[in-house]
């Protein structure tokens, strides 16, 4: 069983580091380049402008590569206990795997799509991302309060699910503000009239 194979754990940590690469050297060329206040930009502006758009492009579909693997490996995991525990449907896992793979896709979506090129495939992609992530983080909480204590303690049982409550938490206001605002540039100048279309 590939869940089972030593150095599996490593893929997780791949994906954490590579992401944090991906958004650092994309934020850094475009602070350097001048495209972006260095104050907390969006993380998409930091990947609209040549040349660190193919940089933040090319590093994120990786990442949702990376992502997409770790999931199916978290499944296998559950697949595997389940044999001898029985704490949750496979369907479930399975539902949960799918939920997964779409923000994997939606991930992939915003980094194809730049913010500017093709604004609303690169919302469509943003929103299906954090909106697939959010349900799968919920879910694999839940699993994992299902799995214990034979397979995890209430500590990390509680982590996720904290790390769930503010992912939602974080995600309403995300959609609030974002459909209140339409990008059509980045850079303004006082005083500037927004295109209406």
């Amino acid at each position: 069983m590939p869940c089972c194979m030593p150095g599996v754990a490593a893929v997780p940590a791949l994906l954490v580091c590579w992401s944090s690469a991906a958004f650092i050297i994309s934020y850094v060329m475009a602070v350097l380049a001048g495209h972006v206040e260095p104050l907390v930009p969006y993380i998409s502006d930091t990947g609209t402008k040549p040349p660190e758009s193919g940089v933040f492009g090319f590093m994120i579909n990786i990442s949702a590569l990376l992502a997409a693997i770790t999931m199916y490996i978290r499944y296998l995991l559950i697949e595997k206990q389940n044999e001898s525990s029985h704490f949750v449907r496979s369907s479930c896992n399975m539902f949960t795997l799918c939920v997964g793979l779409m923000g994997c896709t939606g991930m992939g979506i915003v980094a194809t799509f730049q913010e500017l090129a093709v604004p609303s495939v690169h919302d469509i992609g943003a929103l299906v991302a954090f909106g697939s992530g959010v349900v799968y983080i919920t879910l694999q909480s839940i699993i994992s309060y299902k799995s214990c204590p034979r397979w995890n303690t209430h500590f990390v049982c509680h982590i996720r699910m904290a790390i769930s409550v503010i992912s939602c938490i974080a995600f309403i206001p995300m959609i609030v503000f974002a459909s209140k605002i339409s990008m059509t540039k980045i850079d303004w100048t006082p005083g500037e009239k927004v295109k209406s279309y």
